[in-house]
């Protein structure tokens, strides 16, 4: 499994971004994705993922700004953030693991892949 995110850059405060994760060596499928992100001075935490069914799973503080899908396919994995905020600001990562047809992910632990992850900025 090897993740690429891809998507991210400089943005002014209120403005969207669309962030994309794909498997550079085969699709997605029988796979949970999340984001996670990690702040300047912070530890990482947990945005929001989703199982290989479709489930979805937010941090409570997100929801309402931030949206994950990913396509039929299931070759790529998308987080829409909207409504962008200074505090956004931070490197963000796709992760995957193994669903084993569980209906569930955690975003509060790590997930077994990584990306190398990308760069959100925003401007006030």
């Amino acid at each position: 499994v090897q993740l690429v995110e891809s998507g991210g850059g400089l943005v002014q405060a209120g403005g969207s971004l669309r962030l994309s994760c794909r498997n550079s060596g085969s699709t997605l499928d029988s796979y949970s994705v999340g984001w996670f992100r990690e702040a300047p001075g912070k530890d990482r935490e947990g945005v929001v993922c989703i199982t290989d069914n479709g489930n979805t799973y937010y941090r409570d503080s997100l929801k309402g700004r931030f949206t994950i899908s990913r396509d039929s396919a299931k070759t790529s994995v998308f987080l829409e953030m909207t409504s962008l905020k200074p505090e956004d600001t931070a490197t963000y990562y796709c992760a995957a693991e193994r669903s084993y047809g569980s209906n569930y992910c955690n975003i509060d632990y790590g997930m077994d892949y990584w990306g190398v992850g990308t760069p959100v900025t925003v401007s006030s």
